[in-house]
Formats: C-alpha cells, structure tokens, sequence
C-alpha cells in the first residue's frame, strides 16, 4: 500500500489501480479544499456526489445496487489513502459501516432503497450510538422507540456523532424493549428529511478533525415508519452491532497506519531538509535513532492490520483480534506522531504545518470505536 513496503497479499493489480484513482481524486477535489473545510466545521455536502461520481462510494456494493460489486477491501483502499493525504474531514468510514449494515441486515426492499442513493452521494450517513450518559455501554442507551400503530415514536438523543451535520441517512441504535437489556436494542434507520420530531444541536467543537462535523441529535416524538427498522424485526440490534465492530475497529487501524505513513514522509521531508550546527537535522544519531524506531513501529503496525484484512475479506475477523487491532494500531499512531512533531522543534507545535494537526487528529483515535481500555477489557476476556 505504501511505496517503500511490499505490496500485501491482498492487494492485487486491481487495488492498486483503484488506489492511483482515489490518490488522484483526493489530490483534486479534496485537499484543496481541507482549509475551508476546517473553518467551517464540515465537508461540503456537494462533495459527497463528487465520490459518488468517481465511483468511490459503491466500491463494496454489488452491482444490482448500484455500486461496484468490488468487495471490501476496496473500502480499505480509500480509507488508507484519505489516512495517506493527511486529512480526517470526510466522514468516509463512517459510510462503510452503515453500508455494510445495511448489506449484512437490510432486507431486499431497504437495500434497493438506500443503496443506490448511498452509492451516488445523495444519501449522507450516520451511524447513532453514543448518548450523553452513556458511551461504549450500548446495552445501557436511553433513547427508546415505541410502536404505535405501524409508526415508532422515538424520545432520546446521541452525541459526538460523525456526519451529524449533514446525515440525511441515520442508523439509530435504541431500546424497543427498555428493560429486555440486549435483547431491547433495534437499529432503526431515519431518514432525516422525511420524519418530524428530528433536531440536530450544534457542532461539536473539537481539539482536532475540525472539518468533520460532529454533532448532538435529538428525537422529541419522532416518527419513523415501522418498516425502516433494519431487517424488519426489533431486537436484533446488540447482535447487529457487535458482529459489524469488527470491521469499525479494523478501518480505525487502517486510519492509523495511513496516518503514520503520512507523519513519518512530512517528518524525513523535513529533518533532511531544516539544518542546524551546520548540518541537517538528520544528520544526528538522536534523529536517526528516533526515525528508526517509529518506522519499526510502524512497519509491525503495518503487518498487523494487513493479517486483519485478510481475516476481514474472508469474513472471519473476530472481536478479539479485531480490538487488538484498534487499540495497539491507534496507540502507536499517537506515539509515532507525537515523536515525529518532536522533530519539528517549535514548527511542530505551528496548525501551518501538518504534522501539528495530524497529532490533534490522531489523539481521539484511542477514545471512538470503544475506547482502548474497553479494548483490553475484551481481549483479556479471551484469555
């Protein structure tokens, strides 16, 4: 995936094509952009058809929907290299997962509804799990649903939800039994510009990812049809999302690894460039010594999450392996990036240079997805 490491076992003629056209994409239509992006708090709607148009949104949808029918692992590609560009504004992950939602648990008449509208950019979405009081704990939400004549009235509200600005398609977590525990979770889908009682609060502000608009959404009697509960039947929602995590865990490690990719090529970029004492900066052993290191880190990293896409393209990646994944990939981002920017001197604590605000972006990778300590939980359950 990257220039100087042997190309992965997945990765065929194919992916590597697909990667050249979304690099050439991202260069075009959306770094340039990235400025703008961060001072208004969210990615242009507009450019969410853009993807559509270059056929990166459909890439794992099969055909008769729409998409590519190319598989997963293209969903890979474009999330290493939006990782790759430096950049975490476009909610792109968030889009794989509600597609593979609704590809795993959809019935036929809700994929023909929302996949081809996924796939061309029209549909924006969002996937609704956190709540204010509650947040790797999903079995605890709050936010309820109760049918009422064919419709389900929804009270409850989420925050720190990705897209939540713009989302016009929301996969909602909540309660249809609210003391049944697990068995009480549905994923219901909303459809935002059809359904009343729906309000978004404001955008969140955030340490770092400022051009992703991240927000608080709230339900005051909403109504949405009974048919738009994912699979048609309540309940099953604990068992939807535990067995898709994998996947989300698996995409926040293939963020990181893009992202030490990117810090690591600014920071030798720089050191062999900026001199000091009559040399350059990585001419000292301090340097070199240090690069070392983070490289090593990064190649381990990297031959990690290639094993986990393989186990993810043949549909067996468990919980297990998956946060294992999630937790060690997004602690050495952070630690690879924090020791890159020390390279930078004062440059590097500058928002002008991006390694600045690679580490702002990197730090929440240990908290979204399950946070890390949660992620240790579950690995020393298997033990």
């Amino acid at each position: 995936m990257h220039s100087d490491t042997q190309t992965p076992t997945w990765m065929t003629e194919e992916h590597q094509l697909y990667a050249e056209s979304v690099r050439r994409f991202l260069a075009s239509e959306y770094i340039p952009h990235v400025t703008r992006w961060n001072d208004q708090g969210y990615v242009d709607p507009e450019f969410w058809h853009h993807a559509g148009e270059a056929g990166i949104l459909g890439a794992a949808i099969p055909e008769e929907y729409g998409g590519a029918g190319a598989g997963i692992t293209f969903d890979v590609v474009t999330t290493y290299e939006q990782a790759l560009a430096g950049d975490f504004s476009w909610g792109f992950v968030i889009h794989t997962i509600v597609v593979q939602y609704v590809l795993a648990y959809g019935t036929t008449e809700q994929k023909h509804r929302w996949l081809p509208q996924l796939v061309s950019g029209e549909r924006i979405s969002a996937l609704a799990m956190t709540e204010p009081g509650q947040g790797s704990d999903l079995q605890s939400v709050e936010t309820h649903a109760v049918l009422e004549d064919g419709v389900f009235r929804v009270n409850g509200s989420k925050t720190f939800i990705t897209n939540g600005q713009t989302a016009n398609l929301i996969c909602l977590v909540v309660k249809t039994q609210r003391d049944a525990g697990a068995r009480g979770v549905s994923l219901l889908m909303v459809e935002t510009d059809q359904v009343d009682g729906f309000r978004r609060g404001q955008n969140l502000e955030k340490i770092g990812l400022k051009g992703q608009d991240t927000s608080e959404l709230f339900f005051d009697d909403m109504l949405v049809p009974e048919e738009n509960i994912l699979g048609l039947e309540p309940g099953q929602g604990f068992y939807q999302l535990m067995n898709q995590l994998p996947w989300e865990r698996l995409a926040i490690g293939i963020g990181a690894l893009g992202h030490m990719d990117f810090a690591l090529a600014q920071t030798l970029e720089y050191v062999k460039e900026r001199k000091a004492f009559g040399k350059t900066i990585f001419e000292f052993q301090n340097t070199r010594f240090k690069l070392a290191e983070q490289k090593t880190k990064l190649e381990v990293t990297r031959a990690f999450i290639h094993h986990c896409i393989e186990l993810q393209r043949d549909g067996v990646l468990d919980a297990t392996t998956a946060s294992m994944a999630k937790w060690w990939s997004s602690q050495m981002q952070c630690e690879v990036i924090d020791e890159c920017l020390q390279l930078f001197g004062g440059y590097g604590y500058m928002l002008e240079y991006p390694i600045a605000r690679a580490y702002a972006d990197a730090r929440v990778q240990k908290i979204y997805g399950g946070t890390n300590e949660i992620m240790k939980e579950l690995i020393a359950r298997s033990l």
